[in-house]
């Protein structure tokens, strides 16, 4: 199997580079996998497709502005960009993170972001990766909530404004740790959310946080040598216990999907938390998701194979063709798809 089989052409245009003006108003693709259709909806009309017994598994991570913008050692012009991954568990104050250009941050540079903030660079890794350590004279949490910058993806080509604070986050989103967003859950509204349960449904909320190499390029044309990123997640005992007790779950996003076959896979829908790097392609088992509300993926993405898996590499793909003759908008602030 090959990941440049997972291809389509996408007009530039189509990718979003702004939300919608209001939160819920995108438009929705529903596919069905037992009619092999798809047909053009919007989203404010999601809560029609929910039934008693549903449970909507969210992710209620919260992403913080782990976008950073520094000088090595103290040189003018000698100016990078760091993009925050995730902390150490053993030491909070070193971070796995993103350089650029990663030929300004080597081994031993040291990184100054203002007055109150530095970092050495301990590690280089592969792909610009490095792992920093720093110092700041107030708790780093609010350090960089104070200098950092939304993440916004690397295919919205301008600033973050004081505006995506608000909408490059899900309306459920509470703990903090995501350098991206669960995409499919920005559709929401708490409107929206209460329509949903009026019909019948649950609302389970886990955790998984979402990392920069949601982002990054398939490194391998051929599918088995791929090796996906680590990214942290919690299940609760009362999100498993919703979960369990629900006659289908419709999986908020991929995250929410690879958190719960992550769970199925190490022993079952109970409370557990750890790190996981689940790679889901055609041929995969579904043993938890009943259905998927997903946004449009890039090509050959490892997204896009995990929603080819759900609903048939031949239906997507042509789901996504029809997606770009009626142009809708592609990617995190674009719109979604339904997978029945």
């Amino acid at each position: 199997m090959l990941v440049s089989d997972f291809n389509y052409e996408l007009p530039e245009e189509l990718i979003a580079q702004t939300p919608p003006a209001v939160r819920g108003s995108s438009r929705m693709l529903v596919v069905s996998r037992t009619e092999q259709r798809f047909y053009d909806d919007h989203f404010r009309n999601f809560p029609r497709y929910v039934k008693p017994g549903d449970c909507l598994a969210l992710n209620s991570t919260k992403v913080f502005p782990a976008r950073l913008h520094g000088r090595r050692n103290h040189e003018a012009g000698a100016e990078l960009e760091v993009f925050l991954v995730r902390a150490s568990p053993g030491d909070p104050s070193v971070w796995r993170a993103l350089a650029r250009p990663a030929k300004r941050a080597r081994a031993g540079d040291s990184i100054l972001f203002d007055d109150s903030l530095r970092a050495t660079v301990l590690t280089e890794l592969e792909h610009g990766e490095r792992d920093l350590q720093f110092a700041s004279e107030r708790p780093l949490d609010e350090t960089f909530e104070r200098l950092g910058q939304v993440p916004l993806p690397p295919y919205i080509h301008r600033q973050p404004t004081d505006d995506d604070r608000r909408r490059y986050q899900t309306v459920f989103a509470a703990q903090s740790g995501s350098a991206a967003a669960p995409t499919a859950g920005l559709h929401f509204t708490g409107e929206i959310l209460e329509q949903c349960v009026a019909r019948g449904a649950e609302l389970a909320k886990i955790t998984l946080h979402v990392g920069l190499g949601t982002f990054a390029p398939l490194r391998h044309n051929e599918v088995s040598q791929i090796q996906l990123h680590e990214e942290y997640f919690e299940i609760s005992g009362q999100a498993a216990s919703t979960l369990r007790a629900a006659q289908r779950i419709v999986g908020v996003g991929t995250t929410t999907v690879r958190t719960i076959e992550t769970a199925m896979l190490r022993g079952g829908l109970s409370a557990l938390q750890g790190d996981t790097n689940l790679f889901i392609y055609p041929g995969f088992h579904f043993r938890a998701t009943g259905a998927i509300l997903t946004n449009f993926h890039l090509p050959q993405s490892s997204l896009l194979l995990l929603v080819c898996a759900f609903g048939g590499t031949e239906l997507i793909l042509n789901a996504y063709r029809h997606a770009v003759r009626e142009r809708y908008r592609f990617f995190s602030y674009g719109d979604c798809m339904l997978i029945l």
